[in-house]
């Protein structure tokens, strides 16, 4: 047999080169040169995504085709017609329930080829079928995008499934249950701003494109010349409006780590291997003294762990989400899913970094609104899945800047605390170096309040409180001692629960064991707030910082399991 060059080569869309076509193929249509992305069927997204033999189709009768006796330059009913015999679709959705390395989801898959995947009634009811199926089942449901937009052809009919489809997924809101959207090229208009958008997580391919108005549109509209990079994902991500941009390769493993750490499995059971010596202490005259100013450099030392560090040493399937949803992602709060010894937990913490290109970048660690913004829509996603919410603290407070200022920087951090001391899932923070002001309690209304030996938590820094109260930035190692911001004064006072000694010269010399131990401490404060029902959490936590200051409060604590 002849082998044409036509039917071995193919010049790709994204950078012209000539490409080996059944090396593209293999690679699900991703240029091996330029990472360009071309567009998949619904058909082969479902192949490739879900467990080889798991895939059943969700099926449901479909309304007339034609409600509107719709003509334009053809009658709307030939169209569909070209459209089901090109695609051999009835609609430009298909629906199927499956498992993805293992895990049980419904999917709901869209297909630009049919009709540029618009949103008629068809797709609408596909849509709000395969969400009802993810409800009776209990399961996740996930939602692959590609969409022009509404189907102008059927009218208000199509406008109506906008809405249609965004009370299904609220009903899984309401019921518990996981919704994630795959973003794929192009995702515009009606489909944009209904449930493309609404899911719990939003995953994009790169290059992707997502928006309401389409480029043509806003151009001819306003007259406006828009920026490089305009609505791709890259372009999104950076304003915080999706959470990851993941290359096609790597979607099915990352989707599957989303789906194993959203659970809240009971955690695997076994020996501590931290558990050995006296590391936890809840006697603050077990902790050796040293000078509050000696702590306070320990506690900014550059090389000690971060959040992130952390993630990577004490959770499997970590995954990352970014954004508050409002058009930021504040670098200074990082935050996302994993498995703490096989439970889901929702983590969230300051991050500084380590150089100083990194610390710049993320504000040394101090976060604007948008930061806290997006802590608490991660709070609100785990209250929703009933995984616990671990904060690790480590700030010298809220950015104090004039952009802060004008987006609401005090009404960031008070809407934290309010959120916090109401949800229905066990809290617990880890002071993990420094702990300033606002910004630190705004992640630290939690049940249990645990600190590293060499973590300082405070009203104000001791540079602050020198330069207010003594008239001079230089007698901040006098006021550090005045303010008792140690972790021995810490556990006096009772704002921590109990003191996590840092194994050798501090945890920077040590961040694998340091982890070990946290991971260790958390997973017990965890195992421990398990058994109690949401509405007595909640109360214990409340009477909690009701009592600090009271002059009749009763003891609000409670041991950490010591085995």
């Amino acid at each position: 047999m002849t082998v044409t060059v036509e039917s071995t080569w193919l010049i790709c869309p994204g950078c012209a080169d000539l490409v080996f076509r059944p090396k593209y193929e293999r690679a699900q249509r991703v240029c091996p040169g330029c990472g360009h992305h071309a567009r998949l069927t619904a058909r082969q997204r479902l192949d490739g995504l879900l467990d080889l033999g798991s895939q059943k189709p969700v099926e449901t009768a479909l309304a007339a085709d034609d409600p509107l006796g719709f003509t334009d330059t053809r009658p709307y009913r030939e169209r569909l017609a070209a459209a089901r015999e090109a695609t051999g679709m009835r609609e430009a959705a298909l629906c199927a329930s499956g498992t993805i390395e293992s895990h049980p989801v419904v999917v709901a898959c869209l297909d630009f080829s049919f009709v540029g995947g618009s949103l008629g009634s068809g797709v609408g009811e596909l849509v709000a079928v395969a969400a009802e199926k993810a409800l009776s089942e209990r399961v996740p449901l996930l939602i692959v995008t590609a969409s022009g937009g509404a189907r102008m052809q059927e009218g208000a009919l199509s406008l109506m499934q906008m809405a249609k489809c965004s009370q299904a997924l609220a009903k899984l809101d309401e019921a518990g249950i996981l919704t994630v959207a795959l973003i794929t090229d192009p995702t515009y208009g009606g489909v944009a701003a209904s449930f493309a958008t609404l899911p719990d997580v939003l995953i994009a391919e790169p290059g992707a494109h997502l928006g309401f108005a389409g480029p043509r549109v806003i151009a001819q509209t306003i007259r406006q010349e828009l920026p490089a990079g305009f609505q791709t994902a890259e372009f999104l991500l950076a304003r915080g409006l999706i959470d990851a941009v993941v290359p096609r390769p790597a979607l099915r493993r990352t989707l599957a780590r989303l789906l194993a750490a959203a659970r809240p499995d009971a955690p695997t059971m076994g020996e501590d291997a931290a558990a050995q010596g006296d590391w936890l202490v809840r006697d603050p005259a077990a902790l050796p003294r040293r000078a509050a100013w000696d702590a306070v450099r320990l506690a900014r030392e550059a090389a000690r762990p971060t959040t992130l560090d952390y993630a990577g040493m004490i959770l499997e399937d970590f995954i990352e989400l970014r954004g508050d949803r409002a058009g930021k992602d504040c670098p200074a709060v990082v935050g996302g899913i994993g498995r703490l010894r096989g439970r889901g937990v929702m983590l969230i913490g300051h991050q500084k970094g380590h150089d100083t290109a990194e610390r710049v970048r993320r504000n040394f660690g101090m976060p604007t609104p948008a930061g806290y913004r997006k802590a608490m829509r991660l709070m609100r996603l785990a209250a929703k899945l009933g995984l616990p919410v671990v904060t690790l603290v480590d700030t010298p407070g809220a950015y104090p800047g004039i952009e802060a200022e004008e987006e609401g920087q005090a009404w960031a951090i008070a809407e934290s605390q309010r959120l916090m001391s109401g949800l229905p899932v066990p809290v617990v923070t880890v002071i993990t170096g420094e702990g300033g002001s606002g910004g630190a309690l705004a992640l630290a209304v939690s049940d249990r309040v645990l600190a590293l030996s060499n973590a300082v938590y405070s009203v104000i820094s001791p540079e602050g409180c020198a330069a207010i109260l003594w008239k001079d930035a230089a007698a901040a190692p006098q006021a550090a001692e005045a303010l008792r911001l140690s972790a021995p004064e810490l556990l006096r006072q009772g704002i921590v629960d109990a003191v996590i000694t840092e194994p050798g010269d501090g945890a920077h010399t040590a961040p694998a064991r340091t982890a070990e131990l946290i991971q260790t401490a958390v997973r017990r404060a965890c195992d421990d707030l398990a058994t109690l029902p949401p509405t007595e959490l909640v109360e214990r936590r409340r009477r909690r910082f009701r009592s600090y200051g009271s002059p009749s409060s009763e003891e609000t604590r409670w041991p950490i399991t010591a085995t």
